[in-house]
């Protein structure tokens, strides 16, 4: 019963401290995009861009958890407002290769290098037992989201 209550503990703080880490992440960084004109999952598609300009549009679905569907209505949507760039394969037609226009790249790279900075800023206040148990956390929540999309799959 004590082990249970553990876990389930530990899934609510999880879950608690995630978020509002991202929260505050974005509160004090900046958001980025305007978060009343995109939905989260097309502000999460623009990042994924961002850090992949080429990216076929059914990796991106991968990478995001999507069907493959519904990442097309997304790409079709950001692209209809101007933020992404869709072209074709060179070799494939069918394939879809994703970019970001250039307003949308400059406001990726500008909030990118906020948080970078801000997260350093932060990091510079941790002693190092501190950020060698961030490092353990972090090698932690990459198998879980590993774990995570392979139950999607």
């Amino acid at each position: 019963m004590n082990a249970l209550r553990e876990r389930t503990d530990v899934a609510a703080e999880l879950s608690r401290v995630v978020g509002r880490f991202r929260r505050q992440l974005r509160r004090t960084a900046g958001r980025g995009f305007d978060s009343a004109r995109l939905t989260e999952s097309q502000t999460e598609l623009l990042w994924l861009v961002g850090r992949r300009p080429g990216i076929s549009v059914s990796a991106a679905a991968a990478e995001l958890g999507l069907v493959p569907n519904t990442a097309s209505t997304l790409v079709s949507k950001l692209v209809a407002n101007g933020l992404l760039i869709r072209t074709v394969g060179d070799t494939d037609r069918r394939v879809g290769h994703l970019r970001l226009a250039k307003p949308s790249q400059r406001i990726v790279d500008e909030s990118r290098a906020a948080r970078r900075a801000l997260l350093s800023e932060m990091l510079d206040e941790l002693d190092g037992d501190q950020i060698d148990s961030l490092t353990k956390g972090l090698e932690v929540l990459n198998t879980m989201s590993r774990l995570l999309q392979e139950r999607r799959s």
